[in-house]
């Protein structure tokens, strides 16, 4: 069964899923459909992810080797971050209090790798649109103009949540990409957006490692 699987990443949503499924597969880690080398589990958001239950259990789980957890900064890192760690800590007794810059590898006391990435680069705010946000050329007049588009939409009335602004430019770049509209592991596959950018590839870097790929 998949949540018995050894090795295990929680995100917060779907979208999360996919885009790390393909990121994975553009960096040359064979991932088979019906048998990926990791079960990635959306969770359904940060405040199901950071369950200390949910944790415990999991780090309890018998044949377990390595689990690890994506998130979001959103607008402050440093009070998420103390979140996650409190979260963690109450499972993991030696669970360090800093997030290195490059993310989180540590084996807990009972040999379990426990990783995390916090997005997009474990230091600024931020999610994971404004870490692929990173593999636009910023001269790219295109996501330029999107950019400014949003940014008046938002003057003129726009409803979506300033904290969510980097959401909105991306998807607005898609918007006016060949085709119009593209998911973000869709742009990812047709090179939309380069899954192999320098941008990427401290993630990628730390995925490997955190699951020995």
């Amino acid at each position: 069964m998949a949540n018995q699987h050894p090795k295990i990443l929680f995100v917060e949503g779907k979208q999360d899923v996919f885009v790390i499924a393909e990121l994975a597969e553009a960096n040359h880690i064979p991932w088979p459909l019906r048998n990926p080398p990791i079960h990635i589990e959306e969770v359904g958001g940060y405040d199901r992810l950071i369950d200390a239950k949910r944790i415990a259990t999991r780090l309890q789980a018998s044949g377990l080797q390595v689990i690890g957890i994506v998130v979001d900064a959103d607008e402050n890192p440093a009070a998420r971050w103390q979140s996650l760690q409190a979260a963690c800590a109450k499972s993991i007794a030696d669970m360090p209090k800093t997030l290195p810059s490059q993310g989180l590898i540590h084996t807990t006391q009972t040999g379990i790798q426990f990783g995390v990435w916090m997005m997009p680069d474990n230091q600024l705010r931020g999610m994971i649109e404004t870490f692929l946000s990173n593999c636009i050329e910023s001269t790219d007049p295109v996501w330029q103009y999107a950019q400014s588009a949003v940014t008046e939409a938002k003057v003129q009335g726009a409803p979506f949540k300033t904290l969510q602004q980097d959401k909105a430019n991306i998807h607005t770049w898609l918007a006016w990409q060949d085709e119009p509209g593209q998911q973000l592991h869709t742009a990812l596959q047709r090179r939309i957006l380069d899954p192999q950018h320098p941008q990427t590839q401290d993630f990628v870097g730390w995925f490997k490692t955190l699951y020995g790929l």
